[in-house]
């Protein structure tokens, strides 16, 4: 059995930040330019891990398969939490 009264540390790797970022960039501009929602979209995706939720056009789905769905969900919580998004809100 684990040991529950320990923090465990996650950590990724830095370089991987700015390789999300265009993943991510591309996929929404992707799924704009057909007609989607993407955020709708993409947030099927993370949740699902169902690669169909994105369009293929103009490589997006094969893009967004390379990056770790946990890798995207921190790269969008970092971008949330830098902007401090709730503040203005």
């Amino acid at each position: 059995m684990a040991d529950l009264s320990s923090t465990q540390f996650f950590r990724v790797k830095p370089d991987q930040e700015v390789q999300v970022k265009e993943v991510l960039d591309v996929v929404y501009n992707a799924m704009e330019e057909k007609g989607y929602n993407p955020v709708n979209q993409i947030v099927g995706y993370i949740m699902s891990g169902d690669p169909t939720y994105i369009t293929s056009y103009k490589g997006a789905r094969s893009m967004i398969m390379k990056v770790e769905r946990d890798e995207l969900v921190e790269e969008l919580l970092k971008e949330y939490i830098r902007n401090r998004s709730w503040e203005r809100d």
